[in-house]
């Protein structure tokens, strides 16, 4: 065997000249750019929880305060005292439960709602174009009305019908009412958007951007400013017709507008013939497309939710005016359904907690109790743990550092600060807390960077 020739190399004793990769170097420079553009991170705002649906027909400018209204009942009169929710949802040991069970009771008082949409959709049904047309001018007035008077929530927008053949006429009809009249009286409520639901081609999103980019320059608008929201609730948007992978399409087709990306449990799962008595959230079939929103949307700014739990927590028995009263056994029956239904709602956030979804819906007032209990169960379920191992990874790699070592577990550090953002912006914590448990600066968390904190430190 011929020996190897000796390299060439400059007196630092590096063999490449930069000059033999200027090509290669350009070339990856702008893949690099054009990647960092396109996945640039989660974004500082808050996120909401949940997103409370109604129906269009029943909205009005005091909505949430109303729907806050009978949370706080239900939970007086099915919760009255921690012990009460502990033994509902199966958290009676739970060492932080007295913490829970008052931020839930404050959480429904101040801010029940935090995101909601109004629906021209599942929750309004097929009406006359007369009356849809009427429900449109009053929505709008309603919102207008909220606005006012602030007693709109921190997030809201509306519900249009699919854009199909058979319902898009009617969708953008409704949409350019309600738009029209909003501009017309002042603007929109902060936050707003639209959702579009059961898109099954790249064509429905392209379109739905030259709908708001027109009603923009007819409404005079800022171009860009009228944001939407894509429902993933069939399973051609997983994968299309020719077997691509349409998730990831749909932040290129939606010109810088698509905010978020929510589950619809059932009508997926109607989709792909799961039985009525099997359709549920933790159905594997949900687990495997959540998860393919998550891969799809991974590093970007669009936001995920997922879907709801339909068992309504509602007493069975009911007392009527001028009738007799409900008799014990009826009065247990009530809250026997009411904490079944509460365990089932609570059990559905948790797992979606545990697997990297912190925003769903809610379809009934009662369930904000279990909204924010599972919530702040679950960010304040080792938390002190956590604070410490985050504390320790801070200092041992800002150590580290300084004598020349490498750290390379940022990854976990990453993953607890991600804990600790989240617990921030479900109200499970406070900013003040977490920086006493962590021993970060405010400017570290809202950076949201465990890389550029090791980087200050350094």
């Amino acid at each position: 065997m011929s020996p190897a020739r000796k390299p060439k190399t400059d007196n630092k004793g590096t063999t490449l000249d930069s000059s033999m990769l200027s090509e290669a170097t350009a070339a990856l420079r702008d893949a690099n750019l054009a990647f960092a553009q396109a996945h640039p991170g989660e974004s500082a705002g808050r996120q909401p929880v949940h997103t409370v649906y109604g129906g269009a027909q029943l909205f009005a400018a005091d909505t949430t305060g109303k729907l806050g209204a009978v949370a706080v009942r239900a939970m007086d009169a099915y919760a009255a005292d921690e012990a009460a929710l502990g033994r509902a949802v199966g958290i009676s040991d739970h060492p932080a439960l007295s913490t829970i069970y008052q931020r839930v009771r404050e959480k429904i008082s101040r801010e029940p709602i935090e995101d909601f949409r109004i629906d021209f959709e599942d929750g309004y049904g097929n009406r006359p174009d007369a009356e849809e047309d009427g429900h449109a001018a009053l929505v709008a007035h309603e919102l207008a009305t909220g606005m006012r008077a602030g007693t709109l929530p921190p997030f809201i927008g509306m519900r249009v019908k699919p854009l199909n053949e058979e319902l898009r006429g009617r969708a953008i009809r409704t949409l350019d009412l309600v738009y029209t009249a909003l501009a017309e009286s002042g603007g929109f409520p902060e936050r707003w958007l639209v959702t579009i639901p059961k898109i099954t081609i790249i064509e429905q999103v392209a379109y739905t951007v030259d709908v708001l980019r027109n009603l923009e320059r007819k409404l005079g608008l800022a171009d860009g400013s009228l944001k939407f929201e894509a429902m993933v609730e069939a399973p051609q948007i997983i994968l299309d017709s020719s077997g691509q992978a349409l998730l990831p399409r749909l932040i290129a087709a939606s010109d810088g507008r698509l905010r978020g990306a929510h589950f619809g449990t059932y009508d997926y799962t109607a989709s792909i013939n799961v039985t009525a008595a099997h359709q549920r959230m933790r159905h594997p079939a949900c687990d495997f497309a959540k998860h393919f929103m998550q891969v799809a949307f991974a590093g970007t700014d669009v936001w995920l939710s997922d879907g709801s739990t339909t068992v309504m927590p509602v007493p069975i028995h009911r007392e009527t005016k001028g009738g007799a009263a409900l008799t014990a056994k009826q009065k247990r029956e009530n809250e026997a359904s009411v904490h079944a239904a509460w365990k089932l709602h609570f059990d559905d956030i948790r797992h979606s907690l545990a697997g990297g979804f912190y925003q769903g819906w809610d379809l009934h007032p009662a369930q904000l109790v279990t909204r924010y209990a599972a919530l702040y169960s679950f960010f304040l379920e080792g938390i002190d743990a956590a604070g410490v191992r985050l504390s320790n990874f801070v200092s041992k790699a800002a150590q580290a550092t300084l004598v020349g070592d490498v750290f390379d577990d940022a990854a976990t550090g990453q993953g607890l600060l991600n804990f600790f953002l989240r617990g921030i912006n479900s109200g499970a914590i406070t900013e003040d807390e977490a920086l006493k448990m962590t021993g970060l600066t405010a400017e570290e968390f809202r950076g949201r960077s465990f890389v550029k904190i090791m980087r200050g430190r350094a």
